[in-house]
């Protein structure tokens, strides 16, 4: 590789990161991950990857995690 495509490479890489970063600042999104798992995006430093089957657990188990969250709710911190 020349040092001019290493730049280029380089500039495009800077580029797709800055769109990352302003893509991310309130929104959650989703990918499918190079393995074929769902990988979700927004809510943290790196993504929550799953499988389908296991996000469609969680997904069934909404209300009990809601009522979790809201029971335990004094004992639990929010990230700021």
């Amino acid at each position: 590789m020349s040092e001019s495509e290493m730049k280029a490479e380089l500039e495009r890489l800077r580029a797709e990161n800055a769109q990352l970063k302003n893509k991310n600042t309130g929104g959650l999104s989703l990918k499918v991950s190079e393995k074929g798992a769902v990988s979700l995006y927004g809510m943290g430093r790196f993504p929550v990857t799953l499988y389908k089957e296991q996000w469609l657990r969680i997904l069934a188990a909404a209300p009990e995690i809601e009522t979790f969250v809201r029971e335990n709710d004094a004992k639990l911190k929010t990230k700021e």
